[in-house]
């Protein structure tokens, strides 16, 4: 995204100097429309009592704004495409929100239930983040979210190390049986659904399924009190599922390489209960290793909700305004990172194999309040680069993590930006495209929920972005990370959105969504090359296309010639034994 001219920049890491000049993208949102996309919960109960909700959206119509004075971008780079423009998160200048299409007003904010069936939504959550370029910069909502907690847990062996004695939620326990005969009527072409499981009895107002892993062996599931592995061919129960005292309230987003992972449970049922209870998993044996307790920080540093991050062996959990680090495997304690500086605390924490990114604020409350992102060592905690953000902008999400993209929003002015780094941190680009994206991203206790998107996917020198669409054709955009621009752009094959999934092979893999007489299908594209034609790589059958299309913030991934879909989210409802999750393959 970019941003506009005026005044001089006000801090943060300037754009390279012989940057062209850019526009800026920012709009004031409207109402949100009925959400399409898969599996839309549109009013999400919190997942920790007392957890704050999100923030109201802004009071009356949409402002485009134009006619406002340009100011500097995120950059310090000035806009002159004639649009007016606010400033950036660095020193660019921002759009107005023109022509924005109705979405939430924050990414992650819940929409209105929508009448009729329930469309899913490929991500971890039911709100889709809108994105609108305009004239080369990007306009978009505001970020909203809770306060996050973290803090200290002093690991110990769990000495629940036993297996649960729980049944298996599924209809299907005999692995491949297909006693509801879903494959009835498969016409020529269509993929199997090779197992599917239902979900657990979950209370009234609902209960989380955070996460999914995909092993060589097993697919792993959270679900409300209970962590559940399925045979990624069969679906037989690759172990007894795990269980614990109180619901699951966050999870590692990733595994580590040696198939570890973490989640983190409430302290209790009553209003005061934090998510606070810590538990490893080792996804091959199904074992409880090591667990913790996150204690509480100072005054502000709560731990009522948790941030876990897998980087490496490495697990950060991340507190309000604190995180400390631990060995995945052992549970030993590596190092604490809290406030530094003259008044900066660590935020929120990103990761993956070798990677581990914080974001920091600093100054709060105070004339110089910004933020703060660092890349750190992660088996020490050592900070191996620093760069300040501009006033006025935070870091709310990161479309990725390795090439590190990261997403801004700046509340007062309405707006957002998309910028990219090198390695050692410096400013690499930021997106200019004429475009309105829809990357999805998931309801946010957390304030900044990082990793929080799915819908978007990058590789060395890539960003891909489906554009805005919610019952209809949309398009994937390859866009430059050296400068920002569109490379290509390929539309969905049917009259419904795609989103990117991941890429493997040189090859972008995505997901077309379901329709109404049709099941969704996995496609690839070429990444390099001159000519990216759309490959069906699975194509799902019609006869289970409602059932595909109605899983709650559905989470969804592609690994060995298989589609996995699953709930991210369960009802409560009592009307259906709603599905937990799907598997289809040929």
């Amino acid at each position: 995204m970019t941003q506009p001219p005026g005044q001089p920049p006000q801090g943060g890491f300037g754009a390279p100097q012989d940057q062209p000049p850019q526009g800026g993208g920012f709009g004031e949102p409207r109402t949100p429309p009925a959400q399409g996309g898969f599996g839309p919960p549109q009013t999400r109960p919190q997942s920790a009592p007392g957890a704050p909700a999100a923030p109201p959206p802004p009071a009356g119509p949409p402002q485009p704004g134009y006619g406002h004075p340009q100011q500097p971008g995120p950059y310090g780079a000035p806009a002159s495409y004639g649009y007016p423009q606010q400033p950036g998160p660095y020193g660019a200048a921002p759009q107005p929100g023109y022509g924005h299409p109705q979405q939430p007003p924050y990414p992650g904010a819940p929409a209105p239930a929508p009448g009729g069936k329930k469309k899913t939504a490929l991500i971890v959550g039911a709100a889709v983040v809108a994105l609108l370029v305009i004239g080369g910069t990007v306009a978009a909502v505001v970020s909203g979210g809770g306060d996050g907690g973290k803090k200290k847990p002093v690991a110990q062996q769990s000495d629940d190390s036993e297996h649960s004695s729980s049944a298996s939620p599924s209809p299907s326990s005999g692995g491949g049986d297909d006693p509801e005969d879903l494959n009835a009527g498969r016409k020529a072409g269509e993929a199997k659904v090779l197992w599917y499981k239902s979900a657990p009895d979950a209370p009234g107002g609902g209960a989380d399924a955070p996460g999914m892993w995909v092993t060589g062996k097993a697919v792993v599931k959270a679900a409300y009190k209970q962590v559940f592995a399925y045979g990624v061919g069969d679906g037989t129960p690759a172990w007894s599922p795990l269980s614990f005292p109180q619901k699951i309230c966050a999870v590692t987003p990733e595994k580590s390489a040696d198939d570890k992972v973490v989640v983190a449970y409430m302290s209790g049922a009553d209003d005061n209960a934090k998510c606070n209870q810590l538990q490893q998993i080792d996804l091959g044996t199904g074992e409880k290793g090591w667990s913790a307790k996150v204690a509480d920080g100072g005054l502000f540093d709560s731990a009522l909700n948790v941030e876990l991050t897998v980087s490496g062996r490495t697990l950060m959990v991340g507190r309000s305004e604190s995180g400390t680090a631990y060995d995945i495997d052992s549970g030993k304690k590596l190092y604490d990172k809290e406030k530094y500086g003259a008044s900066c605390f660590p935020a929120a924490y990103a990761g993956d194999s070798g990677r581990l990114i914080q974001v920091s604020s600093c100054g709060a409350g105070g004339g110089n309040a910004h933020d703060e992102i660092q890349e750190l060592d992660p088996a020490t905690g050592k900070v191996r680069w620093s760069q300040p953000v501009k006033k006025g902008w935070q870091v709310t999400r990161t479309f990725s993590v390795d090439p590190l993209v990261v997403y801004l929003t700046n509340q007062d002015k309405k707006a957002w930006n998309i910028s990219t780094f090198t390695k050692n941190g410096t400013f690499r680009s930021e997106v200019k495209v004429d475009e309105k994206f829809g990357p999805r991203c998931g309801w946010a206790i957390l304030e900044r929920d990082l990793q929080g998107c799915q819908g978007v996917a990058a590789d060395a020198d890539t960003l891909y972005l489906p554009t805005n669409a919610t019952a209809s054709a949309n398009e994937i955009v390859a866009v430059s990370l050296a400068d920002g621009k569109a490379k290509w752009r390929v539309k969905s094959p049917v009259d419904e959105p795609m989103y990117p999934v991941k890429v493997e092979g040189g090859r972008l893999v995505a997901y077309v969504q379901p329709s109404y007489d049709a099941g969704g299908q996995v496609v690839s594209i070429p990444a390099g090359g001159s000519s990216h034609p759309v490959t069906k790589l699975l194509q799902n059958p019609q006869g289970t296309a409602e059932i595909e299309d109605t899983f709650y913030d559905s989470v969804v991934d592609w690994a060995g010639g298989r589609f996995f879909i699953s709930s991210g989210r369960l009802s409560g409802s009592d009307q259906a034994k709603e599905k937990l999750i799907m598997a289809f393959g040929n």
